[in-house]
C-alpha cells in the first residue's frame, strides 16, 4: 500500500510498505484522509520520529475488515484517536488520562498517511466513533485537534465571564476560541498574519488584534476588556516570544495554559513571576475518549467551525502540504487518500 514515509530527512518519502494484519479483534480501516498536525511536523523538524515511521493520527476512513467487534461492520464512516487510557492507574483516576502508560503504548498501525490501518479492539471499544452522515470527510478530521482544545479548556477551569488571551491563530488557536466562547468566556486572539486575525473575528472572538510588541497587546487587552488583563493565556502557538507575552499580560493570579512545543533550550518562565504573582502556569496535551465523543458533537451542531481551516492535498503532495504550513501559507492541511 502507499504510504508517507519518515526516511530521517525533513521530507517524507512515498513508498509502497505492507498492509497491516487483523489481529486480536480489533479492525483494518481504509483511510480517506489525515489531517496534518503540528506535531507530525515538529518530529519531522527535529528529527525525533523513528526511521520508517508513518506519521499522522488524524484519520478519518471506513471500516474495511472487522475481527469479533460486532458494533461496526465493514463500511461504516469512522474517525479515531490514536492512544487508548487503561482507565485504571493513577493517572487515569486523577484524570491525566494522556499520562496513562497504556495510553502512550497504544497506538494505531502503522500510521495515518498510508491507505490502511489496524486498530485495536481497546480503540474499537473506546476512541473509534462512527461519523454522522451529512458530514464531510474533512470536518470529521478536526476530531481529535479539536478534543484537545476542549480537554485544554476544561482544565483551565473556564468560567462564564472569564477575559481569555489567546497567542497564536493557526488552527489550534481558532478552534480553541470557539470552545472558550461556547463555554461563555470572553475572547481576544493575537496574531501575526492579517488573514488570521480576520477570522478569528468572523469566528466569533470578541478581539483580535495584530502583534506588535507585549506592551501594547496588554495595554489593548487591560483598555478594551479588563484593567487588570486577562484571567487566562492560552498559549497555541510554538515561538518563543509567546511566553513573554502571555507574563506580561496575564492579571496577577491569572493562569497560563501552554498548549504548543517549544524547544527546550529556548523554553521557560520567569520563576520570580509565577512566585511573587501567584500565577498558575499548567499544559494540557491530549484529551479522553469522552473528549473524542463531546468534539465531534460539537463539529455536527457547528458549535466548532473548521469550513476555512483546511486545504486538501493529494498524499503525493504531502511534502508541499508541511512547506505550505510551515510558510504559513495555510491554515491547516488534510492529506486525502482516497
Amino acid at each position: 500500500m502507499k504510504a508517507a514515509v519518515y526516511t530521517g530527512k525533513q521530507d517524507l518519502e512515498i513508498k509502497t510498505i505492507t498492509e497491516p494484519k487483523l489481529i486480536d479483534g480489533g479492525a483494518i480501516i481504509r483511510v480517506s484522509g489525515c489531517g496534518l498536525c503540528g506535531s507530525d511536523i515538529v518530529k519531522l523538524k527535529q528529527g525525533s520520529a523513528a526511521q520508517n515511521d508513518v506519521p499522522g493520527h488524524e484519520v478519518v476512513g471506513c471500516i474495511y475488515e472487522t475481527g469479533e467487534n460486532k458494533d461496526f461492520m465493514p463500511g461504516d464512516r469512522v474517525v479515531l484517536g490514536h492512544h487508548v487510557p487503561c482507565y485504571e492507574c493513577i493517572f487515569c483516576k486523577n484524570k491525566n488520562y494522556s499520562m496513562c502508560r497504556q495510553f502512550k503504548a497504544t497506538n494505531i498501525i502503522p500510521g495515518g498517511f498510508c491507505e490502511y490501518i489496524y486498530v485495536s479492539d481497546k480503540h474499537l471499544a473506546n476512541t473509534v466513533l462512527k461519523v454522522p452522515e451529512n458530514m464531510p470527510d474533512e470536518h470529521a478530521s478536526f476530531t481529535e485537534p479539536a478534543a484537545c482544545c476542549l480537554r485544554a479548556v476544561q482544565r483551565a477551569s473556564i468560567k462564564p465571564g472569564d477575559v481569555v488571551f489567546i497567542a497564536g491563530l493557526g488552527s489550534i488557536g481558532l478552534i480553541m476560541g470557539q470552545v472558550l466562547k461556547y463555554f461563555k468566556a470572553e475572547v481576544i486572539g493575537c496574531d501575526l498574519l492579517d488573514g488570521r486575525i480576520q477570522l478569528a473575528k468572523d469566528l466569533g472572538f470578541d478581539a483580535a488584534y495584530k502583534y506588535t510588541n507585549d506592551q501594547e497587546i496588554a495595554g489593548l487587552i487591560k483598555t478594551n476588556f479588563q484593567q487588570e488583563g486577562p484571567d487566562k493565556v492560552f498559549l497555541t502557538s510554538g515561538n518563543v516570544k509567546t511566553l513573554s507575552t502571555a507574563i506580561s499580560s496575564v492579571r496577577d493570579g491569572g493562569s497560563v495554559l501552554v498548549f504548543a512545543s517549544i524547544p527546550s533550550n529556548e523554553a521557560g518562565f520567569a520563576n520570580n513571576d509565577i512566585y511573587y504573582r501567584e500565577l498558575t502556569i499548567l499544559g494540557s496535551y491530549s484529551p479522553s475518549p469522552e473528549d473524542l465523543k463531546n468534539s465531534l458533537k460539537f463539529i455536527e451542531k457547528n458549535v466548532i467551525k473548521v469550513d476555512n481551516l483546511f486545504t486538501i492535498y493529494d498524499i503525493s503532495d504531502i511534502n508541499q502540504a508541511i512547506s505550505d504550513t510551515n510558510s504559513n501559507r495555510i491554515i491547516k492541511a488534510f492529506i486525502k487518500l482516497s
